[in-house]
């Protein structure tokens, strides 16, 4: 028999690996299962928000958004160079929300979820407010609050890799084709392997009842998904605030201002009912999405100024509501019976913002039946790879690596530090190498392959960092052939 693990996990999102470094962290012996890249699907598509869900609340979620709201200062603190504070602006627009609901709406934002650094909610006028410049004329009251802003895909991986420093054993590109009860213990076939283990958590995320269904488990949940569709033009405003608008149709979505050159729009909200294999975004999504940026900007947004999409599909649990939008993004975690065998957790739904909190609460149920998670919850305070300095600190880091390493151009330095942190001067510290452009060097590659696990340019250009935006067909067509293609 192979080894035998405490806990396999099933999923490389980020509530497989938030799992995966919890567990790890409490003694126990991990390994986490991925069947493509980490972060390959739900979890590199979102929004990049940290954030409490203000639109939740027209939808009576409240425990939701305290939930939400709680961990967004946990989580910048812990992550101060993948995370940081935003502010929005929310324009007020005759005929749809009235004032009195927004200004309630935020009241409640600002006081129901423990907000102790970040600016409160205030209210300003668009026609002197440099969020007002890029907007058409006629809007002249708004709303200013605090959210915050995530690298999705580098949570991802850094969860992973906090998990693998202490102890995991992390797999990709080992899809699981087999898992049964065996002997007391969980029998798993990924890959071409054989593995073992006392226990089993599926956080497959879209594919989580498929999951179920190869371990010959019954879902306890009806699952709903959700297509989430963004769009990235040229940068439409100078300033760093992000905007979050209202459409008359009920939804809304947000202008965010995204690697320095580049605006982002999303979401959107569509029934998924496709193939999980390739989810991209509808014609019908993106004019919807330029439609409405148009709505609002001087500048008329048309599907000709869209440089790149983005989708991935939300697995929500089903609750009978109407529209997509409405469905809850609250999570649920099932535990088999304690005499149905060697346990099986499940999670079902979640969100970004939530899933440190997911993942205490889901080992927390397990060490009940797993004797080696003997340790204390412990994720709240714990700096993830790199994050190991104040969480106002990061204006500081960026000179300090510009200092320490004069070849670095500024907007480099800044690239580098909000994805690596303290963890940059590992591999900037080398022979710097090849030059694949955008300011990618072979030293920056390597790195990421030795010790993040990217195979291919895509992990690279669109996970591990962004810079698929910058290289050209030819220079991406160089960094593929140097990663064996």
């Amino acid at each position: 028999m192979s080894e035998v693990f405490d806990l396999a996990v099933i999923g490389g999102g980020v509530n497989g690996a938030g799992i995966a470094r919890d567990a790890a962290g409490r003694g126990a012996k991990v390994l986490l299962l991925e069947g493509g890249d980490l972060a390959q699907g739900t979890s590199s598509a979102s929004t990049k928000l940290i954030h409490g869900g203000l639109r939740y609340l027209e939808h009576y979620e409240f425990a939701l958004v305290r939930e939400s709201l709680a961990e967004r200062e946990a989580l910048w603190r812990i992550a101060p160079h993948i995370i940081h504070p935003m502010r929005f602006v929310l324009p007020y627009v005759e005929g749809l929300r009235p004032r009195w609901l927004l200004r309630l709406g935020l009241f409640l934002y600002d006081h129901i979820g423990g907000r102790k650094r970040l600016p409160a909610t205030r209210t300003v006028d668009l026609r002197r407010h440099k969020a007002g410049g890029p907007l058409k004329g006629g809007f002249s009251t708004g709303f200013e609050y605090s959210d915050g802003w995530v690298d999705d895909a580098r949570l991802v991986v850094l969860n992973a890799k906090d998990a693998a420093e202490r102890g995991a054993a992390v797999h990709t590109r080992t899809r699981v084709t087999s898992a049964r009860r065996e002997d007391g213990l969980w029998r798993i076939e990924a890959g071409n392997e054989i593995f073992h283990a006392r226990a089993l958590v599926n956080a497959a995320g879209p594919r989580v009842l498929e999951v179920e269904r190869i371990a010959g488990d019954s879902p306890e949940y009806a699952m709903r998904l959700v297509r989430g569709s963004h769009i990235v033009v040229p940068r439409l405003f100078d300033h760093d605030y992000a905007y979050f608008f209202q459409l008359p149709d009920g939804r809304i979505f947000f202008a965010i201002p995204y690697e320095r050159h580049y605006t982002l729009i999303g979401t959107t909200d569509v029934d998924h009912d496709s193939s999980l294999d390739k989810v991209e975004a509808s014609a019908e999504e993106i004019a919807y999405l330029c439609d409405g940026a148009s709505r609002y900007f001087s500048k008329t947004v048309t599907p000709a100024d869209v440089v790149w999409t983005y989708s991935g599909v939300r697995p929500l649990v089903s609750d009978n509501s109407g529209k997509p939008e409405e469905a809850t993004r609250g999570y649920r975690l099932e535990l088999s019976g304690a005499g149905e065998g060697a346990p099986l957790l499940s999670v079902y739904g979640g969100k970004i913002t939530t899933y440190r909190h997911l993942a205490e609460e889901a080992v927390d149920l397990m060490a009940a039946r797993l004797p080696a998670l003997s340790g204390k919850a412990w994720t709240r305070k714990e700096a993830l790879p790199g994050g190991d300095f104040a969480i106002d600190g990061l204006p500081a880091l960026i000179a300090s690596l510009r200092q320490e390493f004069p070849f670095l151009f500024a907007d480099d330095a800044d690239r580098i530090a909000r994805a690596y942190g303290t963890r940059a001067r590992a591999w900037l510290s080398q022979p710097q190498g090849r030059d694949f452009g955008g300011g990618l060097s072979q030293a920056e590659v390597d790195y990421l392959v030795a010790q993040e696990w990217a195979k291919t340019a895509e992990d690279v250009l669109w996970r591990r960092t962004k810079l698929g935006l910058r290289l050209n067909a030819q220079e991406q067509a160089a960094l593929a052939e140097y990663l064996g293609g």
